[in-house]
């Protein structure tokens, strides 16, 4: 079993940066890939970004492609969510999530994930 907990958002500017980090409890994380979801008020929650279980492979969304980057510290059982530039229509509740399996793909697919955080808000004003 992986327990998640993200934190970092808050209420931020548009065009400035912040950077959410999900940390993971049990040994095992550092084998998962991991992404990152978010949903707005009244929307589907929606794929944002992932990493590989080793960090070699990436999958960005394109409305944050350029803007977003993801990555992991495993020594720190920690994946990352790195946002610049933001804009209001980033404003959302971030969730980080894990798939069951050591050593699966990546993928952009909601359901592929099994453990999820409880999530954090992130308010960009225009």
């Amino acid at each position: 079993q992986v327990q998640l907990v993200e934190s970092g958002g808050g209420l931020v500017q548009a065009g400035d940066s912040l950077r959410l980090a999900c940390a993971a409890s049990g040994r095992t994380f550092s084998q998962y890939p991991v992404g990152w979801f978010r949903q707005a008020p009244g929307k589907e929650r929606e794929f944002v970004v992932g990493i590989s279980w080793n960090g070699g492979r990436t999958v960005v969304a394109d409305s944050v492609k350029g803007r977003f980057t993801i990555s992991r510290d495993k020594a720190k059982n920690t994946v990352y969510l790195q946002m610049n530039s933001l804009k209001p229509e980033d404003t959302a509740v971030y969730y980080c999530a894990a798939r069951q399996s050591a050593y699966l793909p990546v993928t952009s697919t909601l359901t592929d994930y099994n453990f999820w955080g409880q999530g954090t808000q992130v308010t960009v004003s225009s």
